[in-house]
């Protein structure tokens, strides 16, 4: 079991997981470097590095993280799960587990397709390898939105009587499943998924499983307190849910490097100081 479980590679990231180890507590980065920082070509107001680019600096970032003995992992963290005491944190079919977690995912937060939150659970899934078993034999729908979704995809056509996957063709996707080029626009279903709404025709499925590159934080952390778009924190970077804290852009304005990395070093040492 992990100490702390930080969901997010960038700058607040990976100072979280460098600061947890600072105080000798076990760590793991979830998620890969990228967004917007990676790709800009020139920083020019974080101190001490002017004209470092986005990229090498969140290089650099992770090298110091990995090298003082934190772990990174790639995927999506679907869900946080509150076991008492302890976080079980979903990645696909797998799960981590961790004593506190720190939430570091940024500003940009996917939106929701109408529908979707109310029938989370109801015939929405985020997840084909931990629900495909409950639809066996019958009619779904993938909405690629992230790398996940072909594979995932692939694994739901195994089990499922008919998978139509709403995205852009891949040659990895496997021959029984149909491919469509209309816009997914709502999801339809009183109690159950009844059907997806796509260009603006009612498609009848079973159940709509949904992919993108992050979670939409009402699905991750149900009852975490929000602050418009931006989770509400104190300056100890506590969430309202115990043993949670946040950190870096998703915490709200400036959204500016050297606040992150502040932040990110603030909640872990706060995590760090609970764990003692």
């Amino acid at each position: 079991m992990l100490d702390i479980a930080v969901i997010g590679a960038g700058p607040a990231g990976y100072s979280a997981a460098i600061n947890a180890r600072k105080r000798e507590k076990s760590v793991m980065v979830i998620g890969q470097s990228g967004g917007w920082l990676a790709r800009a070509e020139s920083i020019e107001n974080y101190p001490g590095l002017p004209g470092v680019s986005g990229e090498q600096l969140l290089a650099a970032m992770r090298e110091q993280a990995l090298s003082m003995g934190a772990e990174q992992r790639p995927g999506v963290v679907h869900q946080v799960m509150d076991m008492g005491g302890v976080f079980a944190l979903s990645l696909g079919g797998d799960f981590v587990e961790a004593r506190r977690v720190i939430l570091c995912t940024g500003a940009k937060q996917p939106r929701l397709l109408p529908g979707e939150e109310m029938l989370l659970g109801r015939g929405v899934s985020y997840c084909g390898t931990c629900d495909a078993m409950l639809y066996r034999g019958k009619r779904v729908a993938v909405v690629a939105q992230g790398p996940e979704a072909v594979s995932e995809a692939n694994f739901l056509s195994t089990l499922c009587e008919h998978v139509t996957y709403f995205g852009a063709p891949d040659p990895a996707l496997d021959a029984r499943i149909e491919v469509s080029d209309k816009k997914p626009e709502a999801i339809a279903g009183e109690g159950r998924v009844r059907a997806l709404v796509a260009s603006g025709e009612e498609l009848p499925f079973d159940g709509v499983f949904i992919f993108r590159e992050a979670m939409a934080l009402s699905a991750l952390l149900p009852g975490l307190e929000m602050d418009g778009a931006f989770i509400r924190v104190d300056r100890q970077m506590h969430t309202s849910v115990p043993g949670v804290f946040a950190a870096g852009d998703c915490t709200g304005l400036p959204l500016q490097v050297a606040k992150a990395v502040g932040e990110g070093c603030i909640a872990a040492l706060s995590a760090a100081q609970e764990l003692k």
